[in-house]
């Protein structure tokens, strides 16, 4: 394990390397403990680098057996080795020359499930970002592209399967009962997409004729038995194959197209070229065993890695500090497929509270970084929700700005410019600026500059001149900028909304550029002026938020309320709802905390009703009209001083109160809706399913009928009515005979199913109150939990740590010390998962003064500790800076 801080790297100090691999030949002999990994690459000296200039390799915990230059083994004094690699020095006066190493490796030992491991008696590799250095010798950096031919030898019977990039070339057996298989990759790549799988699985086949009409073979394999569970994957990859082309004119370009699934990974999932390795959660599903959201994941999933195939493989990244230009793009083109796919207001919605409920808190904390990052310790601590959303984020305001046209037309050139290439975030910027002729300069700063951009607004209506007037002004708080912060462009689509809810017009504006429905805010300060509009509008503003900033001061209850009404854009119509809730919940919290009774707002539940009872809306819509802010989003508006007991008490009460309000029609929708049978994972039916469980929170919330829940558990056919229904009775009453019956119902049912059981465990571990704790610690010490398995550990403690307000937050601070215990346990065998799982105390600094001083504790504590990794101590020293 790398112990050591790591010197940290710099984006200004990058350079090119003094070599280049054109081609690589690699030979795996397959061993549980002795795999014996041969390369040969074909390696070039860069134009104008001395002949004297040493070669220096990357590795990580390899045995080296051999090392030769043009078949010549090099003596002992011909290189010298260390903890981070390899430096030769006696190298051939030519530029061209060729270089063989053999290491061996240990894959059952390897518990870090980075580089080759062994999993279930299957071989598996996760290369992303340095894991290649972990299986041998090599250049492991982005802008390292070379051909790949790959050479797998196992035993026949327990590893029957041997896949790698590209296409199959040749395959046999052997003597001694192994056989072999070659694998050509004709596209330069570097070595973190290079991808291998071994081992014995059954496969789901089908086909796909690509738009130029090739025809490719399609294989998901999945552990024998369960092929029919993967076939909703394979439906969600055609359907992505599909529609790449399409809309982004990209055409897949091999043979042959796999997806491997195993229990054991780090990511969700991983596109190798080709070859993508998947954890198995995000492609197994049937109804039995798999949620709506199962469904929904799997779809975004296999179109995420699908997608990266142009916009991450066939264009790369440069160096990790450009990880969003694969990224967030790539993000942003599944993000448009779900939206296709389903329902684009709803799939919106559902981006922007994932966005405020893990990256604002980013942008705001001592973990802040820019969406292109100058700097890292341990490049996997930046697989954060910045560089993945915000990233995102970015994208979608490039296609604001330039709109759909110049959006494509951009796209087009960047495929055809940069096709082959190791990128930049200022090639993808200037395909931008020379296919529309934008000026994007300012723009950029977005790449830049960290922290969530604020907007004041203020607005005023001249009746006699028939002039309303809009004043802006933005404000940039960052933990991590300093020096001055430059003033950003923010695309800000707005409507002028009437009193009878219609968008009204205007001769004429000033004060800003104004394309459209887009107010382009550039300036420190604007003063937009709008002419001729007859009547007082309510300003509608960041439609479809159209940038991820915040809005100040909040705006009255009567405009939001009039919006949440009438908006005829509906995420503005939910984002109205949500602000006029977010100020309900704020006040109920001081008065918790001052004593006082809690008072909910007639206003907030009557529009709550009104939308209950507006069968015009999608059900998925109404569904998420009718979940108020979470915890973790009120704690973030509060800010400071947060006491998540109070929160928690007066979240409870509103919802008490709106349901008791609204109890009639809640039990009328509950009743009426009766999803279509047998089981079909549609948005429809996702929809009817969502609002349907939605009330029956509600019910109980407002009856203390347990009862009707343990009814709905018992009569559900699928498991997203199961597991709703088991959650409603776990979080509203845990102490119920029949909650402690349909928690043992449903252990018995599927524990033989890992990917169930983890909801099982998480469902749990949200439990609130005092007790969570000790209910965490008894599930962590039960056979079913496994410290090894990076799911089972967030399903559990991920789930306590981020989802559990006031079990984690414990006056007493012992959820705190529980978190770091459990981090520096699970450090000695996964770092990576390690590091991600303590972000979940980014914020201590929030928390009122008691809990912030056991937290900052904890966390000394756990930076004390001896041996500890490079991912944990970055996340710490950053945390406590």
């Amino acid at each position: 394990m790398r112990t050591q801080t790591g010197t940290a790297i710099l984006l200004e100090d990058y350079r090119p390397s003094d070599y280049q691999i054109d081609k690589v030949d690699l030979d795996f002999s397959l061993d549980a403990q002795e795999t014996l990994v041969t390369s040969i690459l074909s390696m070039r000296r860069a134009e104008g680098v001395a002949e004297g200039a040493p070669l220096v390799l990357h590795g990580d915990e390899l045995e080296l057996v051999s090392i030769a230059v043009n078949d010549t083994a090099l003596s002992e004094d011909g290189y010298e080795l260390s903890a981070d690699g390899i430096s030769i020095n006696k190298l051939p006066a030519s530029d061209v020359f060729t270089l063989k190493i053999v290491t061996k490796i240990n894959p059952t030992a390897n518990k870090k499930l980075m580089g080759l491991y062994r999993t279930s008696g299957n071989f598996c590799t996760q290369c992303e970002a340095e894991g290649f250095r972990r299986i041998t010798y090599y250049l492991d950096r982005p802008d390292i592209l070379s051909v790949f031919t790959v050479r797998i030898e196992g035993d026949s019977k327990t590893v029957p399967l041997l896949l790698s990039n590209g296409n199959c070339t040749d395959k046999g057996s052997l003597e001694n009962g192994r056989h072999f298989a070659v694998w050509h990759d004709p596209h330069p790549k570097p070595a973190y997409l290079f991808a291998l799988f071994a081992g014995d699985l059954g496969v789901l086949k089908d086909r796909f004729k690509t738009r130029s009409g090739r025809d490719v073979a399609l294989e998901i394999y999945v552990e024998h038995g369960k092929e029919p569970r993967a076939a909703y994957a394979m439906d969600s990859l055609i359907r992505s194959m599909k529609w790449d082309e399409e809309v982004y004119g990209c055409e897949y370009d091999l043979d042959i197209f796999m997806i491997v699934a195993v229990s054991d990974f780090n990511m969700g999932a991983m596109e190798n070229k080709g070859l993508n390795v998947f954890n198995d959660k995000y492609v197994l599903a049937d109804p039995e065993t798999a949620t709506d959201q199962d469904y929904a994941n799997i779809e975004a999933i296999i179109a995420h890695e699908y997608f990266h195939n142009w916009t991450g493989n066939r264009i790369t990244c440069r160096d990790w500090f450009q990880l969003c230009l694969k990224e967030g793009l790539t993000v942003y083109r599944d993000h448009s497929f779900s939206a296709d796919m389903r329902s684009a207001p709803v799939k919106r919605i559902a981006e922007v509270r994932g966005l405020r409920a893990h990256q604002f808190p980013e942008d705001a904390g001592p973990l802040a970084h820019p969406v292109r990052p100058r700097r890292y310790s341990e490049i996997n601590n930046f697989y954060t929700s910045t560089v993945y959303e915000k990233g995102s984020e970015v994208v979608g305001m490039f296609k604001t700005i330039v709109g759909e046209e110049g959006y494509k037309r951009a796209l087009d050139l960047y495929f055809e410019r940069h096709d082959g290439d190791a990128a930049t975030i200022e090639d993808f910027i200037k395909c931008f600026e020379d296919a529309t002729g934008a000026d994007l300069k300012q723009f950029s700063l977005w790449y830049d500059q960290a922290g969530t951009p604020n907007l004041a607004i203020e607005t005023n209506y001249d009746e006699a001149h028939k002039r309303f007037t809009i004043n802006i002004a933005q404000s940039l708080k960052s933990s991590v900028v300093t020096g001055n912060v430059e003033p950003m462009h923010i695309p800000v689509r707005f409507g002028l909304v009437g009193p009878q809810g219609n968008d009204l017009a205007y001769s004429g504006v000033t004060g800003a550029d104004v394309t459209g429905d887009v107010i382009h805010v550039r300036e420190p300060k604007h003063s937009i002026h709008f002419e001729g509009v007859e009547q007082a509008p309510v300003i509608s503003l960041l439609r479809g938020f159209s940038a991820p900033v915040t809005i100040i001061p909040e705006r009255a209850d009567s405009e939001l309320a009039f919006l949440a009404r009438h908006d005829n854009d509906e995420f503005a119509r939910w984002e109205a709802l949500s602000s006029l809730a977010m100020r309900q919940l704020r006040q109920a919290t001081h008065d918790v905390e001052s004593g006082k009774a809690v008072k909910s707002s007639p206003e907030l539940t009557t529009i709550l009703h009104e939308i209950l009872s507006d069968e015009t809306l999608e059900p998925a819509y109404r569904a998420l009209c009718l979940s108020l802010p979470s915890e973790a989003n009120i704690a973030r508006e509060i800010g400071s001083d947060i006491n998540p007991d109070a929160i928690y008490t007066a979240r409870s009460q509103i919802l008490d109160d709106i349901a008791k309000e609204c109890l009639a029609t809640l039990q009328a929708t509950y009743d009426k809706l009766n999803p279509a049978k047998p089981f079909v994972p549609d948005a429809t039916s996702a929809g009817i399913r969502s609002l349907r469980n939605r009330t029956l929170g509600l019910i109980v919330r407002a009856t203390g009928d347990v009862e009707l829940a343990a009814k709905h558990f018992s009569n559900a056919d699928n498991m997203t009515d199961r597991a709703d229904a088991l959650s409603v009775l776990a979080l509203q009453a845990p102490d119920a005979e029949e909650t402690a019956l349909a928690l043992e119902t449903f252990r018995a049912r599927y524990a033989d199913n890992p990917i169930v059981m983890d909801k099982w465990f998480a469902i749990q571990a949200m439990i609130p109150g005092g007790g969570a704790l000790e209910r965490v610690e008894q599930l962590s010490k039960s056979e079913s939990f496994s410290w090894e398995n990076p799911n089972r550990v967030r399903a559990l403690i991920g789930s306590f740590s981020v989802g559990n307000a006031t079990g984690f937050n414990r006056a007493d601070g012992a959820g705190y010390r529980f978190l770091c215990n459990a981090t520096a346990r699970l450090d000695d065998i996964n770092p990576q998962v390690a590091a991600r799982l303590i972000t979940a105390m980014r914020s201590w600094r929030n928390l009122e003064k008691k809990r912030s001083d056991f937290a900052h504790e904890a966390l000394k504590s756990l930076l004390s500790k001896e041996k500890l990794s490079r991912d944990v101590r970055d996340i710490l020293e950053r945390t406590l800076a």
